[in-house]
């Protein structure tokens, strides 16, 4: 399989592990998820994953219904966690060699994150999942999938959603909504998408790194997005 890139983030929210529920983990879509990643990893492709904790709790949720904020956003991290515990454990029944390094330690169940360890593990072919955030409230997912895949030199994040690409409004509401083929990091800006969040954006823009908004829902976009097809929305410094 030849790849447009050598090594690629995968941005996931909790929801998508929900599948039609809403909550929890679905085995289905727990299931369809590894098996793309293990046939990507098998062809030789570097992937990094960051996975929300949505679907079985939300920070920002917490905090709205009186929580203290910064309490809220480290259940939320520890939600994570447990989504990618999960994704490990059906990968390497597929036989995928897996890593879940943690921003928060918790040496019995995952690694601390280390860069350069983080790196070694992806040389030697094996998938990293990152869990906990960034291990700091107030910073999303999203700054965390930034973050990670800044530090370890991956090619462009791959923003798994619900839809198969980004608009200028939102499609489920808007018959009219038109749908971006590319985007600039400025565009996004300026204009509010709901792309990432805006740490997230600014991180990107100054590590001149590209993002791909793509539908997870339909098999095989993970794929063609790494092949470098055009499957969704691709912000990037130009637009162009």
């Amino acid at each position: 399989m030849d790849f447009a890139y050598k090594s690629i983030m995968l941005k996931l929210s909790g929801e998508m592990l929900a599948g039609d529920g809403g909550q929890g983990i679905d085995q289905f879509m727990l299931a369809r998820l590894a098996e793309e990643v293990h046939e990507l990893s098998d062809s030789g492709l570097q992937i990094s994953i960051v996975i929300g904790g949505g679907n079985i709790f939300r920070g920002l949720a917490g905090a709205a219904k009186g929580m203290d904020r910064a309490q809220a956003d480290y259940m939320g991290m520890l939600a994570t966690v447990i989504n990618s515990l999960a994704l490990q454990d059906a990968l390497e029944q597929r036989g995928c060699y897996t890593r879940v390094m943690s921003a928060i330690q918790m040496h019995q169940v995952t690694e601390p994150y280390i860069r350069r360890r983080a790196v070694r593990h992806l040389e030697k072919g094996r998938v990293v999942i990152f869990g906990a955030g960034t291990g700091n409230p107030y910073f999303s997912t999203d700054t965390a999938a930034a973050l990670r895949a800044a530090e370890i030199g991956c090619d462009i994040i791959l923003k798994a959603t619900k839809v198969d690409g980004v608009y200028d409004k939102d499609p489920a509401k808007h018959d009219d909504a038109v749908r971006f083929d590319r985007l600039s990091y400025l565009d996004v800006l300026s204009r509010e998408l709901k792309v990432m969040d805006s740490t997230a954006i600014s991180m990107c823009m100054e590590n001149k790194l590209p993002i791909m908004v793509l539908d997870l829902n339909v098999p095989g976009n993970v794929a063609r997005a790494a092949r470098g097809e055009p499957v969704g929305t691709l912000v990037t410094a130009t637009g162009a």
